[in-house]
């Protein structure tokens, strides 16, 4: 791979990786109009590896919040009394909600790497998802009460760790899924932004993490680590940018914006696709 288009992978996969536009659909329709083979193993690889720049960003934006938590976890791991600490519950909250994606995600790595590929697939999880899309968020809009991130039990953040599931298929939209779940729940826009953040620290460090251990050969003969280290570092960069603005952005907007983006990018993407002006693989 060349470095630029590393370079500029790495800024698509930092822009879209929280936003509820799907990031790994993106990668997937930018690697594929770049000319790469999307479901080779050395991009798939590539595809995974360089979310670590985000999750980087994640890690440092949010670094006292999570001490926060971590420390409060460990507290109440050690003493009865400490277990009242909303921050103690929200850290299992997070190690729960984890724990399906992992499973699923080991489960069909071999589909999630091949066919979920194919760029049918993110053109349908587009257009489908924003449909779930548009209902969290006229229901955020029409309910009276909406609850914030210390309301959150660990049914709330089950289920909406089991939406992230849903994003091992390009298209859907790991920050989609958790966020439209969450406002399903009761949830305010700008308390599920930043539970999604959190719950999808250890999950993209785990994907990204294997993806390094059991697939450094193939980066090396394939995309190389020069590259790949190039799009982590843009990736990191342009997504702590995009953290702040996002909370800024949800704290007194809608997703009407994402929504409306979604749904002519999965318009745009079948028409390209039926005239065969771009292979699905």
């Amino acid at each position: 791979m060349s470095l630029i288009h590393a370079f500029l992978l790495g800024i698509i996969e930092g822009i879209t990786e929280f936003l509820p536009v799907s990031s790994t659909g993106h990668l997937t329709i930018f690697e594929k109009l770049f000319g790469y083979t999307v479901d080779a193993p050395s991009i798939t690889a590539f595809t995974a590896i360089v979310q670590t720049g985000a999750t980087i960003a994640t890690i440092v934006y949010f670094w006292h919040d999570i001490v926060r938590i971590v420390r409060a976890w460990f507290r109440g791991l050690v003493r009865p009394e400490a277990r009242q600490d909303t921050d103690y519950r929200f850290g299992w909250g997070i190690i729960i909600g984890t724990i399906p994606i992992a499973i699923v995600g080991l489960v069909f790595k071999d589909q999630i790497e091949t066919t979920f590929r194919s760029l049918w697939f993110v053109a349908a999880a587009l257009l489908i998802w924003t449909g779930v899309m548009w209902l969290a968020d006229r229901y955020a809009r029409t309910a009276s009460k909406r609850h914030q991130e210390e309301k959150a039990t660990i049914k709330d953040v089950l289920l909406v760790g089991l939406a992230q599931c849903l994003a091992l298929i390009p298209g859907v939209s790991r920050s989609g899924a958790t966020m439209s779940v969450g406002l399903l729940r009761g949830f305010d826009r700008l308390a599920v932004t930043r539970l999604s953040f959190f719950l999808g620290i250890p999950a993209l460090l785990a994907a990204s993490g294997l993806e390094t251990v059991t697939k450094a050969s193939d980066i090396s003969g394939g995309v190389g680590w020069t590259a790949t280290i190039v799009g982590t570092v843009a990736s990191f960069a342009v997504a702590y940018v995009v953290i702040g603005w996002l909370l800024r952005f949800i704290a007194k907007h809608s997703y009407q914006l994402f929504i409306v983006y979604r749904l002519i990018l999965g318009v745009v993407l079948i028409v390209l696709l039926a005239t065969h002006a771009i292979a699905a693989v």
